[in-house]
């Protein structure tokens, strides 16, 4: 997980990004939380696209806190928005699980830099080839 850019709502369509290693939200949240909470403070709430994660519980408990979990049609593809009591929403780019470490570190960076205004789509496919030149990532399963 790479910091969130401070300005990014402002300036692009994402906040930052998080590559999470599996589709289990119930395992790999936590993690998530606790990376985010210095900027978001107690994280109060995220939501999912339905047809990109299976279906989780309403809440999670992540130490103290319940987190609502809400899993939607309309929520942006390759997204997950996430709520917290001190900065209010971001929204994230979410790399597939699949995808190689060096690529998903590429597109972390791109995701966080605060000059960033690409939308998601362009995101994941602005993995640098040869020259820094972009090529396509693999496609999904």
């Amino acid at each position: 997980m790479k910091p969130v850019a401070p300005s990014a709502a402002d300036l692009g369509y994402v906040d930052g990004a998080w590559w999470p290693r599996t589709r289990d939200l119930t395992a790999e949240l936590p993690a998530l939380f606790a990376a985010l909470a210095d900027d978001l403070g107690t994280i109060e709430r995220l939501t999912y696209n339905l047809d990109e994660w299976p279906r989780a519980a309403r809440r999670l408990q992540v130490g103290d806190s319940s987190v609502r979990l809400g899993g939607f049609r309309y929520q942006g593809a390759d997204t997950i928005d996430v709520t917290g009591a001190r900065r209010g929403r971001i929204t994230l780019l979410v790399v597939p699980p699949d995808t190689p470490a060096a690529d998903a570190e590429k597109i972390t960076e791109a995701a966080a830099d605060v000059l960033n205004v690409d939308r998601v789509g362009t995101l994941l496919a602005r993995v640098a080839g040869r020259n820094g030149m972009p090529r396509p990532l693999p496609a999904r399963a």
